[in-house]
Order: C-alpha cells, then sequence, then structure tokens
C-alpha cells in the first residue's frame, strides 16, 4: 500500500526536554495503525502535531507526499485529517447536527443549513453503518453512541485521515466490537485511522501494524500478525511485563465492610438505588460497569465526600453514622480517588508534602505545629526507593511528576496508613502498562496484608485479573455479583449494559 503519512526525523522540545526524538514514520493509506508506548513515551505529542495543535521544531510531515506545516486544529481538519479525543468534544443540550455543525463557517440561514446537515450525516451513517440519528439530543446517548457521533464529525468534515484516541476507554465489551465493526467498515472504504490505547489484546484484535514509542524514539515498527501483546509490552517498557497473581482467599474471614441500602439522590436523580455489598479481611470485590453509573457516588459516600439519603454504612460491624473524610481516615479507610490532579494531590507542592497531608497532625511529623521537617524527608525518601518513583527527590514538585509517578505518590500516602479498607477508584486510569503493573502488585500486596478493598474500575481486564468477587453497577443498582472464577466475560459485559438473564432488553 501507498504511504498516506510519512514522518521524517521530527524533533518536539519543551524546554530542556525532549518529547520526540529524531522520530521517522510511515504510514500506509487504507491501514489502521496502532501506537503505543508508556505514559511520556511522545505518543500525544506526536498526535498534537499531526492534528495541527502543535509545531515541530525540527524535521517533516509529508501528506500525500507533499510537505506540510500545521500552526492550527483547522489546517490540520483541511487537509483532511480528524482527531476523535478521550474526552469527547460534544455538548449535550444540542442535537447530534448542531454539535456536527459546531464551528464551521456558516454561509446559509440556520434552518437551511440544519437540515441539509441532518440528511448529510444520515448519509454518512448508512455509508459506515454508524446508526446515527441527527435530531437526537447528545446528552440523551450513550457513551458509545456519542463517539459514533465523534466518528461522524470528522467524516462530516471530509477526514480521509482518523486519529482515535483510547477509543475504547469507556466502552462496554459489546460497544468495542460495534466500534470494531465500524473501524473495519471505514478502512474498506479506504480511511486511514490511527489508533491510540493502552488494551494491547484489542491492538492485536483490530490493528494492521503496530508501531512502539520509548522516551520519545521509535523502538520499531512491525506487522501485526508477526507480534504479539507480551513482545508489545516488553517493547514498551523495556523488561518483561508479569501478569497479577491473585493468591489467598477470603473464605471464613470477617466482614470489614458492609453497605446496606445506600440511596443517594442528586439534583433529584437517582445516582444510587439500594445498593448493598460486602467486603471482607483480605479480599479484593471489583465494582465493573460504564462510566457514569454511579461509581463516583458509590466512592464518595464510602469516604464520607458524599451524603446518602438513607441506608447504612459499617466498618467491622459499627454503623458510621455521620462520616467524613478525616473521620474514616482515622478508622483506617484508605481512598484512591478518580481524578488524581483535582482530589488526589497538590500539585504545585512536594512529594514530602503530598505523603503526609494525611498525617501530618501526628508527633512523628509534626510538635506543637511545628514540622519535623528532618523526618518528613526521610519519609519521603524511603517511600520513593519503596514505590520506585521517577523524581530528583523529596522537594520535586508532584505537579511536574508523570502521570504514573503522580499515582504511586497517592499509593503509598494511602498505604503508608495501613488501612483496614481502601476505596480505590480507577487506580490505573490513563497509566501505561508498566505503571499499571506497579499499582496492581501493590494493591494485591496491600490485599494479602488483610486491606479489604473496594476495586471500582471502567477496565473490564483490570476487574477480572485482581478482584475476587465482581458486582455490576448500571445506573446506580447492583444489577449481579459473581465470583470471579465464574465470572464469563460475556454475561459480565451484558450486565454491564443493563440486560440480565431474566431479560431481553436493557432494564
Amino acid at each position: 500500500m501507498e504511504p498516506i503519512l510519512e514522518i521524517r526525523d521530527l524533533v518536539k522540545r519543551f524546554g530542556g526536554f525532549t518529547a520526540i526524538d529524531r522520530l521517522s514514520l510511515t504510514i500506509r493509506k487504507g491501514e489502521i495503525h496502532a501506537i503505543l508506548g508508556e505514559n511520556g513515551a511522545g505518543k500525544s505529542t506526536l498526535m498534537n502535531m499531526l492534528s495541527g495543535m502543535l509545531s515541530p521544531d525540527e524535521g517533516e510531515i509529508r501528506l500525500r507526499g507533499e510537505p506540510v506545516k500545521f500552526t492550527a486544529p483547522g489546517q490540520a481538519v483541511s487537509k483532511g485529517i480528524g482527531m476523535v479525543h478521550q474526552h469527547f468534544m460534544l455538548i449535550p443540550a444540542l442535537t447530534v447536527a448542531e454539535n456536527v455543525l459546531l464551528g464551521m463557517k456558516q454561509d446559509r440561514s440556520p434552518l437551511f443549513r440544519f437540515k441539509k446537515a441532518c440528511a448529510d450525516i444520515r448519509k454518512i451513517s448508512d455509508a459506515f453503518g454508524l446508526d446515527v440519528q441527527p435530531e437526537r439530543i447528545v446528552g440523551e446517548l450513550s457513551v458509545g453512541q456519542k463517539q459514533r457521533v465523534e466518528i461522524v464529525k470528522t467524516l462530516y468534515r471530509g477526514a480521509e485521515f482518523i486519529i482515535l484516541d483510547e477509543p475504547t476507554a469507556v466502552l462496554t465489551p459489546a460497544e468495542v466490537e460495534d466500534l470494531f465493526r465500524v473501524l473495519r467498515t471505514l478502512k474498506a472504504q479506504g480511511k486511514t485511522i490511527i489508533f491510540i490505547s493502552h488494551k494491547l489484546q484489542e491492538v492485536q484484535k483490530i490493528c494492521d501494524r503496530v508501531t512502539v514509542l520509548r522516551l520519545g524514539k521509535l523502538i520499531g515498527t512491525m506487522e501485526m500478525g508477526e507480534t504479539n501483546p507480551a513482545e508489545l509490552a516488553r517493547m514498551m517498557v523495556g523488561r518483561e511485563v508479569a501478569a497479577p497473581v491473585r493468591k489467598s482467599t477470603s473464605q471464613g474471614k470477617a466482614t470489614r465492610l458492609e453497605v446496606r441500602e445506600v440511596s443517594v439522590t442528586e439534583n433529584g436523580a437517582v445516582r444510587l438505588q439500594d445498593v448493598s455489598l460486602q467486603i471482607r479481611e483480605g479480599e479484593i470485590l471489583g465494582i465493573a460497569g460504564v462510566d457514569g453509573n454511579g461509581q463516583r457516588e458509590l466512592s464518595e459516600v464510602l469516604f464520607g465526600l458524599r451524603a446518602k439519603q438513607s441506608g447504612t454504612v459499617l466498618l467491622e460491624g459499627k454503623e458510621l453514622a455521620k462520616p467524613h473524610p478525616r473521620k474514616m481516615t482515622d478508622l483506617g479507610i484508605a481512598y484512591i480517588p478518580e481524578d488524581r490532579h483535582k482530589e488526589g494531590l497538590m500539585l504545585p507542592m512536594s512529594i514530602a508534602e503530598n505523603l503526609i497531608s494525611k498525617q501530618y497532625r501526628e508527633s512523628k511529623f509534626s510538635l506543637a505545629g511545628i514540622m519535623h521537617w528532618r523526618r518528613i524527608r526521610s519519609n519521603a525518601e524511603e517511600l520513593i526507593r519503596q514505590f520506585s518513583i521517577r523524581a530528583t527527590g523529596p522537594n520535586h514538585p508532584v505537579g511536574q511528576l508523570s502521570g504514573g509517578n503522580q499515582q504511586k505518590v497517592i499509593l503509598a500516602r494511602e498505604l503508608m496508613l495501613n488501612p483496614k479498607v481502601m476505596v480505590a477508584m480507577q487506580p490505573t486510569r490513563g497509566m501505561d502498562v508498566g505503571a499499571a503493573e506497579y499499582v496492581h502488585e501493590r494493591i494485591l500486596q496491600a490485599r494479602e496484608q488483610g486491606c479489604a478493598i473496594l476495586l471500582i474500575s471502567t477496565e473490564l481486564e483490570e476487574i477480572m485479573a485482581l478482584s475476587d468477587r465482581i458486582s455490576v453497577l448500571y445506573k446506580g443498582r447492583i444489577v449481579g455479583t459473581v465470583d470471579r472464577e465464574a465470572a464469563d466475560l460475556d454475561q459480565i459485559g451484558l450486565l454491564m449494559a443493563g440486560i440480565t438473564s431474566s431479560s431481553s432488553v436493557a432494564i
């Protein structure tokens, strides 16, 4: 196949840091090409240069044999390059057609443009099997449907070259299969697709070729049929990556955390409805589900960040009447929040300061308001070593760490509390395979030490790999719970879509 895109000796620097280092790469017309790499490997920087959000410092980008220089996203769009971001760029209150038209040049009356856009969207939808209805309000659509709207947006603007950033991150297994069907149709009709993902099994299933980056450099490009997930993981991190190993069983052990018929409403809408669950000492209970089905509300109730309307939460058999974060910490509950930037860390502050942010009142770190900085630094040095945090030292600002190392700081802080219970919300979101492997190891170590862990994740592979039991949350309700050994991937996927064994339609 002829090349549609050629990258020659591309360089991008940010101050003294080289994000892309003499990168050369060829993308063939009509292929699905995976780009893999750890956090900080240069994937996002490369995609931002291809889509016009950044300009290279050196090197050349050639599109269809002609050199191009993009200084704005609109220039890339005009050349047929479209990008579907991991976090959709849609306005929920508008219709599909209005979202598609948003930002485009207006040279006709609004009514005429809307009617024509609806007709064009239907043509595109039919041609590529997207099943998009232009008059529907975006806020009423499922996650998978919203993603198809984003694809329609790129095609409506004439995209021949489409970049998909973590396209399966928030999809159910059925929605992933539907997306792959769409991608195969796009490929069959001559579109070229770059597929960025951390899910190596999916990359192997859908992509024709794969390129691996590490520290901004090209490690290799291969035909997908000539490699496998284990080799790709090794290329990404520079070493063998082991699967998590679950050892002990919690059968017969005492219940640490119990939730009885907890309900939560917000602005009149039900977020949790009569949720009940139990977690035993040394057990991981996985909560599977598509993002936005009550996971955040459940985690916030358990750590005292959100009030419940009804129900009971018990720790070791004792009711937690008026929980709040400081009380929950003192009682031995650790919390890994979903958003490490907004809720997990104080980004301008140092690693050392973040690590003691829940213990700074204790005598080992302060006395009568006077901080013991030598002990604080010593504590940070030890945790940096234990958790393999890549930093210049205890005084390194957390905001300047990579996402994976920021997550390690949170994990170190929570585990140094020797918790009885850990609520882990999306603990590896956005992390590469190497960093995720480390987080999994530490979570399993905490489990072996008797910690009861509630693992909330939209990554079904993560839930299946770590959990002892799995519950599925759909529209704020627990719709099923199974032992890990008896769990069936297809069954879990159907439950995530709200389809129970007693019903053939979504509940």
